[in-house]
């Protein structure tokens, strides 16, 4: 014989949430009696979107630039995950009450790679390591008093940044100690460093997806070197190429003026051809 327990659904998910601690037995059962109990709801089973925008474009593309110059930092690790934008489940009594809204940046070390649609803390065995929030006039009390207390009391998220698009100066940092967050002093060139990531979270000038000389937050290494964006990338690579290809053509250059001197000495086009590695038929237009 099966006694199943009823569960709760998640809104109108059609996701089940399991018993609370009053709907469950708390005497022994008959004997030879089964209690089927609802697991926890996974990753595939919770809400991934709640139609809401974000605030403003600069909002958005300053999550991109945040995520756009960690991810190859990250690609030199076995593990991590970086998100933003996207829900951050840390206990089915949030699930239970529909509050989905999640960090707008995130970082989490020592988990495996790969897409998630949500962060499941019960699924992934963690929570974030790191969290940036960017304020603006609808969040940033929010943001101030009540999602930093979540992030510190109920995720214990090591490490907790603030960061106003449009108020650069509105830029803060705290980190947990003894279960409290402490604010991090900013050092001599105004930065703010994550210890968790060795990094240092700093402000920069500068244009970005075509919304243009404003200051935006960017990690970089602690020697104050900026860790570049797809665009810096590529723009390197193509600097790279170009003096390659420079090296490459100074390098035949002087190899032909080798060739022509020796011929000039009266040496034979195919000697001339094997001293240098040019094509014999290269080697003899030189000598004409």
């Amino acid at each position: 014989m099966t006694n199943t327990i009823p569960t709760k659904m998640i809104g109108d998910t059609g996701v089940a949430l399991p018993p609370t601690q009053s709907e469950l037995p708390y005497d022994e059962s008959t004997p030879g009696d089964e209690i089927s109990i609802a697991l926890p709801p996974t990753q595939a089973e919770l809400p991934y979107d709640d139609n809401t925008n974000m605030e403003s474009q600069r909002h958005k593309v300053q999550i991109e630039l945040l995520i756009d110059t960690l991810l190859p930092w990250l690609d030199q690790r076995p593990d991590g995950y970086v998100g933003g934008n996207m829900f951050v489940y840390y206990s089915l009594v949030q699930a239970r009450n529909r509050d989905f809204k999640g960090p707008d940046f995130f970082v989490v070390l020592d988990v495996p790679k790969g897409e998630r649609t949500s962060w499941v803390t019960w699924e992934e065995g963690k929570a974030p390591d790191i969290i940036i929030e960017l304020l603006s006039n609808t969040t940033a009390a929010a943001d101030k008093d009540e999602k930093k207390l979540v992030y510190q009391n109920k995720m214990r998220v090591p490490e907790y940044f603030w960061f106003d698009p449009f108020d650069p100066n509105d830029f803060a940092g705290f980190e947990m100690q003894n279960l409290v967050y402490q604010p991090i002093s900013p050092n001599a060139q105004g930065q703010l460093i994550s210890k968790v990531l060795g990094l240092a979270l700093v402000k920069w000038q500068g244009d970005y997806k075509g919304i243009n000389n404003i200051t935006w937050l960017r990690w970089a290494t602690l020697d104050g070197q900026l860790l570049p964006n797809s665009e810096e990338i590529a723009e390197l690579e193509k600097q790279r190429a170009e003096q390659e290809k420079q090296r490459a053509d100074n390098a035949e250059s002087q190899l032909k003026q080798v060739a022509a001197n020796l011929l000039k000495q009266g040496m034979p086009v195919e000697q001339v051809a094997q001293i240098t590695g040019l094509p014999e038929s290269q080697v003899a237009e030189l000598g004409d």
